[in-house]
């Protein structure tokens, strides 16, 4: 017990620690502390050094340098990497997305580059609500009533010589014509967004909606009458003028396209005259 005091007392008993002049022996500095003091700001210093280590290494990069540091860190930099791809390749769509807009705008998308854009089908459905005019009104009911047998418009020389029209589209016949089953064209099963083509240079005569988003265009040609029914988008208007292979609409998923061909106002076999 007298040992146990008596160390304790003498960590406690302050000692005086004085700087003196070497030339004149003058004290110009002194302190008193004692062992426990000594310790105690030794050991306050500590931890105040591990505090701040600790700090620089979770919020800095100070981390890095760090033995096991290393890997996480190359992790980190692969990651990055392969996200600055995505948002290249996202930036790349969407300049090519502006591209075919500004070209839409401009009247200069060309037959194999249009796409389907929600813009273009807004501004289509919106061009099919307008009202047809009286003449093609009447055309159409003059058409219809005498089941498309005296289009004296079409007044081609009998010795006329048979040529290959522009493919409508890319696809399979499914369907050939066989007009005693009431087929009066062929069907063609075309992929998704098939861009669907004039034959023939022509004007577009008739649009019309046959329900589930699919429509009807009819196009006048100088000697022939084509149709093409259950398209998709349109991307033409009543009275435009066409040319061979323009796209004048896209197909839709999962329908087929109805191809019609009628020359001098009688109903002809699109096989006999097409290489599909």
């Amino acid at each position: 017990m007298y040992n146990e005091e008596s160390w304790f007392r003498r960590i406690r008993h302050k000692r005086r620690l004085t700087l003196i002049d070497d030339d004149t022996l003058r004290e110009f500095w002194h302190i008193h502390v004692s062992g426990l003091g000594v310790f105690t700001v030794a050991f306050l210093m500590f931890v105040l050094t591990l505090v701040i280590l600790s700090l620089l290494i979770v919020y800095t990069p100070f981390r890095n340098i760090l033995p096991g540091y290393s890997a996480s860190l190359r992790q980190e930099i692969i990651e990055e990497s392969m996200r600055i791809d995505s948002l290249q390749h996202t930036m790349d769509l969407q300049t090519q997305y502006i591209s075919v807009v500004r070209d839409v705008v401009a009247g200069e998308v060309k037959s194999d580059t249009v796409v389907s854009l929600d813009s273009m089908q807004i501004v289509m459905q919106e061009q099919l609500l307008e009202a047809k005019s009286e003449a093609t009104a009447a055309f159409i009911a003059e058409y219809e009533a005498r089941e498309r047998d005296n289009l004296l418009l079409f007044d081609a020389p009998s010795n006329e010589p048979i040529f290959s029209l522009y493919l409508p589209a890319h696809g399979a016949i499914i369907e050939s014509y066989a007009p005693r089953e009431n087929r009066h064209g062929v069907t063609i099963s075309t992929p998704d967004k098939e861009n669907i083509c004039s034959t023939l240079d022509g004007t577009i005569v008739h649009i019309d909606s046959e329900g589930n988003d699919t429509y009807t265009v009819m196009v006048l040609h100088q000697n022939y009458l084509s149709i093409y029914r259950y398209v998709g988008q349109v991307t033409c208007r009543v009275g435009e003028t066409v040319q061979t292979g323009q796209t004048i609409a896209i197909a839709k998923a999962g329908t087929p396209l109805v191809f019609e061909l009628w020359k001098q106002g009688q109903e002809i076999n699109p096989e006999e005259i097409i290489a599909f």
